[in-house]
């Protein structure tokens, strides 16, 4: 009988994040070992399921690095990384639009529909929903910079009834052009902004951002993230993670989260429990965040 109490008291705690969250968009992005274990990928889609239900409007954008990068190697393509950022060459780009538009969106879409969810697998190519030109002036090939998200696009499939999954792959203003490969943490946060979402999630292979003695750092702000970079807490591919989040949270979205998709469940605890998981990102001049400024001080 007690476990029934501390069941029902359990549901009971989570009513205000509930009713905060309802008929809000959160984007969340996809990848790590969340994306790969079949066991995890399962507890994914329930979670999407669950928030549907609850009248939460949940927006995929998934990654795929990993399945990239094994592609490449059995291709024998030569690939490389600069701050987290992958150089994509014209022959790569063809095997990084068919992994992420191809066998990672559907595989996503079909198991959502799968779990009850009404999912619909997109690209940044349809419709040319996203935008973009090379990065850094094309020094990482045709890894791409966004200029503009169609933010309509897909508050319209939202108004639909559907779940976005959307795969960061970019169109090109120039006809026959194969398109950008966009870094999906990158990704998520600009459509996060586009479409006013009130949150984005990170799904990643950590327990959120740690300092140099390997402890999470709960919450970080703009100030915060630039001193960690300087001093090289903040490294390499969790550079662009940090800048997206930031971008974000200065652009219309309340609160970005970096939090561990090993965890079952992460995505239930991050919204529907008091303490949350993983680390926040927030602006101090935020009236909406919600947080104990002293907590972010001190971390």
């Amino acid at each position: 009988m007690q476990t029934k109490h501390q069941k029902v008291q359990t549901l009971l705690d989570a009513i205000p994040y509930i009713k905060k969250f309802f008929g809000k968009i959160i984007v969340i992005k996809y990848g790590g070992s969340a994306q790969t274990s079949p066991d995890l990928k399962e507890k994914f889609a329930q979670d999407i399921v669950f928030l549907s239900l609850l009248g939460i409007k949940p927006v995929i954008v998934h990654g795929g690095g990993s399945r990239i990068t094994e592609l490449l190697t059995k291709l024998e393509i030569p690939s490389s990384f600069v701050d987290g950022h992958r150089v994509t060459c014209e022959e790569s780009m063809r095997v990084v639009e068919m992994v992420l538009s191809g066998e990672i969106n559907k595989n996503i879409t079909s198991l959502l529909n799968h779990h009850g969810a009404k999912a619909i697998g997109i690209s940044g190519k349809d419709s040319a929903i996203i935008n973009a030109i090379p990065k850094d002036g094309g020094r990482f090939g045709y890894t791409g910079e966004i200029t503009k998200v169609k933010g309509e696009m897909i508050k319209n499939l939202i108004k639909e009834g559907f779940i976005p999954v959307i795969a960061p792959i970019a169109d090109s203003a120039e006809p026959n052009h194969p398109g950008f490969n966009i870094n999906a943490d990158v990704a998520a946060c600009e459509i996060a902004a586009a479409i006013g979402a009130q949150k984005v999630l990170f799904l990643t292979d950590t327990i959120g951002v740690l300092d140099k003695n390997g402890k999470l750092i709960t919450s970080l702000d703009k100030e915060s993230v630039e001193a960690y970079k300087n001093d090289g807490t903040i490294a390499g591919g969790m550079i662009p993670k940090v800048d997206s989040c930031i971008d974000a949270i200065y652009n219309g979205v309340n609160k970005a989260h970096i939090i561990d998709g090993r965890v079952e469940h992460s995505i239930l605890l991050e919204l529907f429990t008091s303490d949350g998981i993983g680390t926040q990102f927030v602006r101090r001049d935020n009236p909406n965040n919600d947080i104990d400024m002293d907590k972010l001080l001190n971390d």
